[in-house]
């Protein structure tokens, strides 16, 4: 499909209609057909600058779901669950941060994006890049910024851990890309060397609570501090804070349905508007219709609160749209439109059943006391969380291929500058402002702990589920030369720390931190060359 802009524009449309090659899979736009047969030609600069605000828009879509609907019901999972005294609770305060659940919630764009992009191997590139180049954006210019920031002593056998896992398992990476493809054994251990990790990760905190005596004794030198519930309160997870919570009333009254209705709704707190700067208000406009619809379909459940965030008139309106958002997400909507005898669509009897199952909980619920059964309300926001995620990760995968055959890129440099950069964006503030609240281990070890998690789970389920669709065999021939740069560079990145880390005695500062970002420049300005052919590498 690449050699459609060699042909005259006049033949371009021609070329995407009849060309299988051509042809998207899954999404709900067709975007070649739309810059090649829709736009004419003189205004493709005009369709390429649409896309290009689209792809930032997909960007906001999946870190918003991700954020305030996808983690905050995941943490009321792992809370229902009684996992909250043990892995869960790990993730939050220790070297665990980022290992289970929480590394879940934030690598779940990453994971999704690469789900999708294996489920095709014309864009199997994409998922390479983006889990190879997030790699070497987090472990240079995330850690690199951490020690700039904030210089600390590292915690040196989490850290010693996390990078020996991580170098595994870009090796296991390197070996599949050499080897061109993937079977059911290699896919199943990534995901059994993840949970080993995650074993290992837990039975080292566990041994080292107890020779410190269940945490009473102070830190020691290779430990990250660990912020009490004194000097950092633990967020809720869930979207009060923007919602005005804060101001609710001393004296609670009794509120009609409808007045519950439009105050959970409302994605907008007026009086925490009027006092931001503008900037924030441009950022939270363009938010606010992605929040209103996913306020509309995904239910979120509050532990911290003593309502669990229940609101009846909103939560028997989920009941209705959560699962009628499932089936028309699943696969592009083809379940959901198909018609039982050719007769009645499944979407019409998901609206049946749904409303009358809302009526019925409607009816024998309150609105002042949420209902025994409140808990199933976070699996069900879980899973449409989750469908939003992924119909958002399918169309970012088909408009960076759409960019990449009008620009004539490949996947991979796709992947590990566009798609890394946005699906690291969180990740790196997240990370520089722990830092700079006094907090710059923990933010370290969740550099290592984050990727680590998006490589294997990413690679071995996404080739995991590639299998139980088509065959058992994925191919993963790299699609340009720069994929060995991209593993290379990696790889020399993370023996670089390896080696200069215990060198320093874990005392991590500003040199540290310059070398690492100077060496990501370098290595975007390498790949960026291989890319456009002026540095050449013999094939493998």
């Amino acid at each position: 499909c690449w050699e459609v802009r060699k042909h005259n524009s006049s033949e371009w449309c021609h070329f995407i209609w009849s060309n299988p090659d051509c042809r998207l899979d899954g999404g709900f736009l067709d975007y070649l057909n739309g810059v090649f047969c829709v736009f004419p030609p003189r205004l493709l600069p005009l369709a390429v600058t649409l896309y290009a605000l689209w792809l930032l828009y997909l960007f906001i879509i999946l870190g918003v779901t991700a954020e305030k609907f996808f983690c905050p019901n995941l943490s009321a999972i792992s809370t229902n669950l009684k996992l909250s005294h043990n892995v869960a609770i790990f993730s939050l305060t220790s070297p665990l941060h980022g290992v289970t659940f929480l590394a879940f919630g934030n690598g779940a764009p990453d994971v999704f994006s690469a789900v999708v992009a294996f489920s095709d191997p014309r864009t199997a590139g994409l998922a390479i890049g983006a889990i190879f180049g997030a790699g070497v954006f987090v472990t240079t210019v995330v850690a690199g910024g951490i020690a700039l920031v904030k210089p600390f002593t590292a915690a040196s056998r989490p850290f010693l851990r996390d990078v020996i896992f991580y170098m595994v398992a870009v090796f296991l990476t390197f070996v599949v890309l050499y080897w061109g493809r993937i079977r059911l054994g290699e896919a199943l251990g990534y995901l059994g060397l993840y949970v080993f990790y995650v074993l290992t990760v837990v039975l080292c905190t566990w041994i080292h609570r107890r020779q410190r005596g269940d945490g009473l004794a102070p830190p020691g030198p290779w430990e990250p501090e660990m912020p009490t519930d004194v000097e950092e309160p633990e967020p809720s997870g869930t979207n009060s804070g923007d919602y005005g919570e804060e101001y609710r009333p001393l004296l609670p009254s009794r509120e009609t349905s409808l007045r519950i209705l439009t105050t959970a709704l409302s994605p907008l707190d007026y009086r925490k508007w009027r006092r931001k700067p503008w900037y924030w208000r441009l950022f939270k406009a363009f938010k606010v219709p992605v929040e209103l619809v996913l306020l509309l379909t995904v239910p979120v459940v509050d532990p911290d609160k003593d309502d669990l965030n229940w609101k009846r008139p909103l939560n028997c309106l989920h009941i209705l749209t959560s699962p009628l958002l499932c089936v028309l997400t699943l696969k592009s909507g083809t379940y959901g439109l198909y018609q039982i005898q050719g007769v009645f669509p499944v979407w019409g009897l998901v609206i049946l059943v749904a409303s009358a199952l809302a009526l019925i909980v409607f009816i024998t619920t309150s609105n002042e006391e949420p209902p025994k059964y409140h808990c199933v309300f976070a699996f069900l926001g879980f899973l449409a969380s989750a469908m939003w995620i992924n119909a958002a990760a399918t169309e970012l995968v088909n408009i960076l291929r759409t960019l990449g055959i009008i620009f004539q890129l490949s996947n991979t440099v796709l992947g590990l500058t566009l798609l890394a950069w946005g699906n690291s964006i969180g990740d790196t503030f997240s990370d520089l402002t722990m830092a700079r609240q006094g907090y710059p281990r923990m933010a370290f070890s969740a550099c290592f702990g984050g990727i680590i998690f998006n490589i294997l789970v990413g690679v071995g389920l996404g080739c995991l589920l590639q299998m139980t669709s088509s065959q058992p065999l994925v191919k993963l021939e790299p699609d340009s030369p720069l994929v060995w740069v991209l593993a290379g560079a990696l790889g020399l990145s993370l023996v670089f720390s390896f080696v200069t880390v215990p060198a320093q005695c874990f005392q991590l500062g500003k040199a540290y931190g310059l070398c690492l970002i100077t060496y990501y420049l370098a290595f975007l300005c390498m790949a960026l060359l291989t890319e456009f052919r002026v540095i050449h590498f013999s094939t493998l």
